[in-house]
């Protein structure tokens, strides 16, 4: 079947107008935070996986970090096991942990990596604790309250937080044409296992790799103004300022803290992207208007 003389136009047109940026990115390593609808979704995991084959294949470096809450929370609740959260946070016991291994370092990470396989890349999974690629250390908080002479030390378990990391292997596979796909858990100097937020291992691994992008997927459209408006081409000043406006609040604060750590430490830009488009990524990546919110240094 041809194709009509509009529809031929519009695909040249967008292969015309994706060319600079293939240019302008081969070469270089795109950070990709994977999580949300995305994730489970099936035709946006089918759409996701194209994506990163196709940057692979026109000369970029894509290194793919990932999630997996609801997929832990489902797994607990199928074993019997209560899902507890104090401040957003997964209490995690050594039992829960069991579980986060199972599901972040196994189902999830070997499930993308075989969509990924399936369209014709060449992906390998990792979690943190291979070629010691990210050492953790154990995440507490304090809580205090008027009546309290001093604040209480909470502990959540097995939560953890970056404090290096060592990206020898991921580079290894880079060089070697290999997709790094990368579970968030870390391992401490007890050798204990520790589940840390994917957007703060995303964020730390694209600083090690003085990445060019960092893309941060989510179920929202990105940043919204009060009109609720998309917000793009955020400076860091511009940031702080909607942060103590109290435009950006609640669960977008980690991501765009996240976003702002990466471009301070010298990643290109970050972007907050929809997840819930299809092909999000490359829309990002290879058009003149994109789909998210964009934030530099």
């Amino acid at each position: 079947m041809s194709l009509d003389a509009k529809t031929a136009t519009n695909i040249a047109n967008v292969l015309s107008e994706a060319l600079p940026y293939i240019r302008r990115f081969q070469g270089k390593t795109i950070v990709i935070k994977y999580g949300g609808n995305a994730m489970v979704d099936d035709d946006l995991k089918r759409s996701f996986a194209r994506d990163v084959v196709l940057m692979k294949l026109v000369g970029m470096n894509p290194v793919v970090v990932h999630g997996g809450g609801p997929q832990i929370g489902k797994l607990l609740s199928k074993l019997g096991m209560k899902s507890e959260f104090i401040q957003g946070m997964r209490v995690t016991d050594n039992e829960t942990m069991d579980v986060v291994e199972m599901v972040l370092g196994g189902l999830v990470n070997k499930e993308i990596v075989n969509l990924i396989n399936q369209c014709g890349g060449h992906a390998v999974g990792l979690t943190g604790k291979d070629g010691d690629l990210i050492r953790a250390r154990k995440l507490t908080f304090t809580k205090q309250a008027p009546e309290m002479n001093e604040p209480e030390i909470i502990d959540i378990g097995h939560v953890g937080e970056v404090e290096s990391i060592d990206a020898s292997v991921v580079n290894m596979l880079v060089q070697g044409d290999f997709i790094p796909v990368i579970a968030p858990i870390g391992v401490g100097k007890d050798g204990q296992s520790y589940n840390i937020n994917a957007d703060l291992v995303a964020g730390k691994i694209a600083e090690t790799l003085k990445a060019e992008k960092l893309m941060l997927l989510t179920n929202t459209a990105g940043v919204l103004g009060n009109d609720g408006k998309l917000l793009t081409g955020l400076t860091a000043q511009k940031v702080k300022a909607f942060i103590a406006d109290g435009t950006i609040y609640g669960g977008m604060l980690p991501k765009i803290n996240c976003a702002l750590d990466a471009v301070l430490a010298g990643v290109g830009t970050a972007q907050i992207i929809d997840g819930r488009v299809e092909h999000a990524v490359l829309l990002e990546l290879l058009t003149d208007e994109g789909v998210g919110t964009l934030i530099k240094a």
